[in-house]
């Protein structure tokens, strides 16, 4: 009985230290880690901290930043974040972090790629030959008694497509914050089309194409050049595949359908990984009879349209990778929709060079090429110029990171502008192959990242940050396609698959950080800002360390 007893007041003593434990102790520290909203960050800005310092900040998550300056949708600066942000919109929230708002240095003459008077009095010449042109062109239409349309033209010195070009820097091909992009994305959405033909490069290739040599004449360079009624010009890439669709395991990418979608999916993307080397596109429903067939004065064009059956326009590629009519491209029964790319400035004025991708896959059934079989591909890479030096590099592997997120496995070669020499930024052009496979990550993609195990610091800190659910990738993607006219760009599975192929490279960075240690992987490319604290200042010039 005594014993009994004894354990019953050992049983009462220690849940009345239990409990005085519980209420003093642990619910206090609950109630102090307590997460506010949005999964486990308070957003109240008093509960921030109030200094940031992007160059000393050395680990591999993203802390909080405070006094962020943020960018509105539109791409006009606005001020300060504060209570009234709307903090529903996962776009907004990332365009508001301070990653996303780091301003480059005050902008040189060389700096930039172009000067207005220049750019003026070249496309003044250009409207002048144009003028020319449509009046012989009247009188012989008249002559023969064909009819055609005649559109009012006008050149605005204030077009939204002379602000891109003029704009066009040695660090992007736009300002974060410039209000122009918006301009022309409507722009190339709406405005009328006064000429119709086919690219320049299409045009070399005319009449040197084989076509029994062809591997698979599938007609996936099937693009057109139109010109709007305010003189800009966009690049059209017609509908070839439905979104739902996935390329076949044994297709070949090479030989790949190019998606009109993908071209319009990879500028966002770009636009959000804040690279701004995807000249801006947007979706649009083409009538292939008024503004293609009766626009174009190129008579190789209107020999390939026809109506089908179904009694729809159709038209196609004349014995350039196609030389059949059941491979051509449909209206329904004149709208198809397609992809519209803002042409960059002429080469006469703006030159580029075209170079191989050091990691060119090879383009036969059967071979490979070096850096399929060597894992040290990378070291000898890095004794060659223009690799040995500068950020070159280091922006082949931003481009393999983008690539390998779209799913493109067709990055044969890049452009760059001459004029900004070894340091200039690479031009990610033609994405049409993208986004084909969204059930496959192609690893071999991210070979640049993995076998030289090196990478900028501004480029994985906006990786980590797209990782985290306040700013997930997919979710910003699907809010920033959602304003495109063709939405949905993207079928919901290439969305998903976006967050699983940024979780794999960023497993890469980390097995190379594992292996080598952060400073030989990471390198610095921000200035450091905890010097002042209430504003964000300019990034440094391009470090040339590695």
């Amino acid at each position: 009985m005594m014993m009994r007893r004894d354990r019953l007041l050992l049983a009462v003593t220690l849940t009345a230290i239990f409990t005085a434990d519980l209420y003093f102790v642990l619910l206090p520290k609950l109630r102090h880690r307590q997460p506010g909203p949005g999964n486990g960050a308070c957003l109240c800005p008093s509960s921030r901290r109030t200094n940031f310092t992007l160059a000393g900040y050395s680990g591999l998550t993203i802390p909080w930043f405070s006094n962020i300056t943020s960018i509105d949708l539109q791409g006009k600066g606005v001020g300060a974040v504060d209570d009234s942000t709307d903090w529903g919109s996962k776009l907004g929230r990332l365009f508001a972090h301070p990653l996303y708002n780091i301003q480059t240095p005050e902008l040189g003459l060389e700096e930039r790629l172009m000067q207005s008077e220049e750019l003026m009095e070249y496309y003044r010449r250009k409207v002048l030959r144009w003028e020319r042109h449509m009046k012989l062109y009247s009188e012989a239409a008249a002559a023969l008694n064909v009819t055609m349309l005649e559109h009012q033209v006008t050149f605005d010195p204030e077009a939204s497509w002379l602000k891109f070009h003029l704009g066009i820097n040695r660090y992007a091909l736009y300002a974060r914050d410039d209000p122009a992009i918006t301009r022309l994305l409507q722009n190339m959405q709406a405005t009328t089309v006064i000429s119709a033909d086919y690219t320049q490069d299409e045009k070399a290739l005319k009449g040197a194409c084989d076509c029994t040599q062809v591997v698979k004449p599938s007609g996936h360079h099937l693009k057109l050049a139109l010109k709007m009624q305010n003189f800009g010009k966009a690049m059209f890439k017609p509908m070839r595949q439905q979104r739902d669709q996935e390329t076949p395991g044994d297709v070949f990418y090479f030989v790949d359908f190019q998606r009109h979608n993908a071209e319009i999916a990879a500028f966002h993307l770009d636009r959000i990984l804040d690279f701004r080397r995807v000249p801006p596109v947007v979706g649009r429903l083409v009538n292939v009879t008024g503004e293609i067939l009766l626009t174009t004065h190129n008579e190789d064009l209107r020999s390939v349209f026809f109506t089908s059956p179904a009694n729809n326009t159709c038209f196609f590629a004349k014995c350039l990778y196609v030389c059949k009519t059941e491979y051509a491209v449909c209206g329904s029964p004149d709208l198809l929709e397609g992809s519209m790319s803002a042409y960059l400035p002429g080469l006469s004025i703006a030159p580029r060079i075209s170079l191989p991708n050091p990691w060119i896959r090879s383009y036969t059934f059967t071979g490979r090429e070096e850096w399929e079989v060597n894992p040290f591909y990378c070291d000898t890479i890095k004794r060659l110029y223009p690799y040995n030096s500068g950020n070159r590099l280091l922006n082949i592997i931003d481009m393999a990171i983008f690539d390998f997120l779209i799913g493109n496995m067709d990055r044969h070669h890049y452009e760059i502008f001459t004029k900004f020499g070894d340091e200039g930024f690479l031009l990610h052009f033609d994405n049409a192959k993208g986004f084909g496979k969204h059930s496959h990550d192609e690893m071999s993609i991210l070979a640049p990242l993995s076998q030289c195990c090196i990478i900028k610091r501004s480029t994985l800190l906006r990786l980590q940050l797209l990782s985290q659910d306040h700013y997930r990738l997919s979710d910003v993607m699907r809010e920033s396609l959602g304003g495109d006219a063709l939405q949905p760009v993207l079928a919901e599975p290439h969305l998903q698959a976006l967050d699983r192929r940024l979780q794999r490279v960023l497993k890469t960075v980390h097995r190379c950080v594992r292996r080598l240690g952060e400073a030989q992987v990471i390198t610095t490319d921000f200035v450091d800002t905890s010097v002042m604290p209430e504003s964000v200042k300019p990034v440094a010039t391009p470090n040339k360390e590695k």
